[in-house]
């Protein structure tokens, strides 16, 4: 293995650990389930196993055509500059939402809305991670294959962004108006999409 594959094992490796400890730790501490089952989380749970599948696969094939530890240049920065973002993005999120963290809606529980720290600046950090998860990796292995994928990926990250619009719509209503139309989805793109 040589540093493409080396890179996107690393970034996985802390990426799903701050993942998987958020979870473990939070269902201790409060004693039930915060995984929902609902149709959109568990396709994109899937579709993220197949994806990061995918970019293995692919970067395991492009490290035997080139020599150990050899960087492309800007594309290994722009790459591992999206890693950094995305590892950046998602601590910031797990730490933020605290105890309000679920992996999917669950309706018959209540969060918190958490309008503090990263989610000042965007609804939706933690899903902005997975879409920089997207880009780092596409631009690393230049893949026309992760590209497709990337973009079937943000529709079931949006797909999931409005499940959970209209659950915490119906739990906050006004409140969630509000910060509905003062922060934006995404990072700088107010209801664009």
């Amino acid at each position: 293995m040589t540093s493409n594959t080396w890179l996107i094992l690393l970034h996985q490796l802390l990426f799903q650990g701050m993942f998987f400890a958020k979870n473990v730790l939070l269902q201790r501490r409060l004693g039930q389930s915060i995984r929902g089952f609902n149709l959109e989380a568990n396709l994109s749970i899937a579709f993220l196993m197949i994806f990061i599948g995918v970019a293995l696969r692919l970067s395991l094939e492009s490290d035997t055509h080139r020599a150990p530890y050899q960087f492309s240049g800007a594309v290994h920065v722009l790459a591992g500059l999206f890693m950094l973002l995305s590892l950046g993005i998602s601590t910031a999120s797990l730490m933020d939402l605290g105890d309000s963290w679920r992996v999917g809606v669950i309706e018959e529980q209540e969060t918190a809305l958490i309008e503090r720290g990263i989610y000042r600046f965007s609804r939706n950090p933690y899903f902005l991670a997975y879409l920089l998860m997207f880009a780092a990796y596409t631009t690393l292995l230049k893949s026309p294959l992760l590209l497709v994928l990337s973009v079937i990926g943000f529709g079931m990250v949006h797909a999931m962004i409005l499940r959970e619009e209209r659950y915490l719509t119906s739990k906050h209503a006004a409140d969630y108006e509000r910060y509905r139309q003062r922060v934006p989805r995404y990072l700088g793109l107010r209801r664009a999409i």
